[in-house]
């Protein structure tokens, strides 16, 4: 049985619970800080993650061709529909925020995308499916239920039902890590790495209203940059 997807989801719906009941009672211009500073938060991390980086072109390629397929299937806006159903479904239970639509989705994708592609997930769920130690995902845990609160302050409810999406990609890569794990290497999993460093970075810039990165479009460049880095090493480094 897989403990850590269950524990990390947990820790999602409760902080999503606490800081939608405290959202409410927090000024508006605590409301408005929050965010920025968990997006710079997130932009840090990213350039932490950067940095085990193995080898740049293949990260580099990975990002743009993940990219260009990420556009060509609006990946994006299909993680959009995600989280307007979240918020219309939290709404029925408890009182919505009043934030303008578009602002609350243009937050909401980049926060899905925080949750559900983080390299610690990915590599949380992995090594507890090739060896059944949680404790990585439990580490995540701990971080995510203070993350939740903080995000939910300002978008509400909706924020607790990112457990879904979360359990499905811990649950599958965990699942499939028996085959997939052995197949990796330390410089398939530095570029890895960094490949979900350049998406925690323009998640950081779309949290805080830098810029408006289409950061679920980057999300196929996780998928990509494995191959890309055994055959970049194969047969040309």
């Amino acid at each position: 049985m897989l403990i850590g997807p269950i524990v990390n989801s947990g820790a999602i719906i409760l902080g999503g619970l606490l800081g939608g009941f405290l959202g409410v009672k927090m000024p508006e211009r605590l409301r408005t800080s929050l965010p920025q500073t968990f997006g710079l938060c997130s932009m840090a991390l990213g350039v932490v993650l950067l940095v085990k980086m193995h080898s740049m072109p293949v990260v580099i390629l990975s990002v743009i061709l993940g990219a260009a397929i990420g556009e060509l299937f609006y990946l994006e806006r299909y993680i959009a529909r995600l989280g307007n159903m979240a918020r219309g479904i939290a709404s029925r239970f408890a009182p919505d925020t009043g934030m303008d639509q578009s602002v609350f989705t243009e937050k909401f994708v980049a926060i899905i995308v925080l949750f559900c592609a983080s390299g610690t997930g990915i590599i949380g769920a992995m090594t507890e499916g090739m060896t059944h130690d949680p404790n990585i995902l439990f580490v995540k845990a701990i971080m995510d239920l203070f993350t939740a609160a903080i995000f939910a302050t300002v978008l509400g409810y909706a924020v607790a039902l990112i457990f879904i999406p979360q359990w499905i990609v811990q649950f599958l890569i965990a699942s499939a890590a028996v085959f997939i794990l052995p197949l990796t290497n330390a410089q398939m999993m530095g570029d890895f790495t960094a490949a979900g460093g350049f998406i925690m970075l323009a998640a950081g810039f779309r949290i805080s209203g830098i810029k408006s990165i289409a950061v679920g479009n980057l999300l196929p460049a996780l998928i990509l940059v494995m191959p890309i880095s055994h055959y970049w090493s194969l047969f040309i480094h």
